[in-house]
């Protein structure tokens, strides 16, 4: 199967898939006389398994050990529990920072008074001002690890 069909088969872009491949999450393909990547069906098994993962937002890093984990089945599943406990704690986090940034949001919709002229708009004023006089950064949510 070429790598467009894996694209199709499983809706993972082609570039993604390539990333995959080098960060070690997926097998470097066979090269076919035409030096295209062959992949196998189990190829597109694991791709389906990581897609399902990302789409649950799990960084690559908290991939790969339920990567070795399907690889090895046999294996204590301690560590995929502990992959996913972890991965929960994130989103709570998340999720804490995300409700701080709308009570942030739901005040500036209450600094905006009637007058509607740019100089004279409260929530421009507001955004405007270094913290912590101005809106605080709630935190961004960023998930790298």
């Amino acid at each position: 199967m070429r790598i467009k069909d894996v694209s199709e088969a499983t809706g993972v872009s082609v570039d993604t898939i390539r990333h995959y491949e080098k960060a070690g999450l997926l097998p470097a393909p066979a090269r076919g006389g035409n030096n295209y990547r062959r992949y196998t069906e189990a190829d597109v098994q694991r791709l389906r398994f990581i897609r399902n993962c990302r789409s649950l937002d799990m960084s690559l890093d908290e991939v790969r050990p339920l990567l070795e984990f399907l690889d090895h089945p046999q294996a204590d599943c301690s560590k995929v529990d502990a992959v996913i406990e972890g991965h929960l704690a994130h989103v709570r986090e998340r999720l804490a920072s995300l409700q701080v940034l709308e009570r942030q949001l739901e005040l500036l919709t209450q600094v905006c008074g009637p007058q509607r002229m740019h100089e004279l708009c409260g929530i421009v004023m507001a955004l405007s001002k270094d913290a912590p006089g101005g809106v605080p950064p709630a935190g961004r949510g960023v998930h790298t690890t």
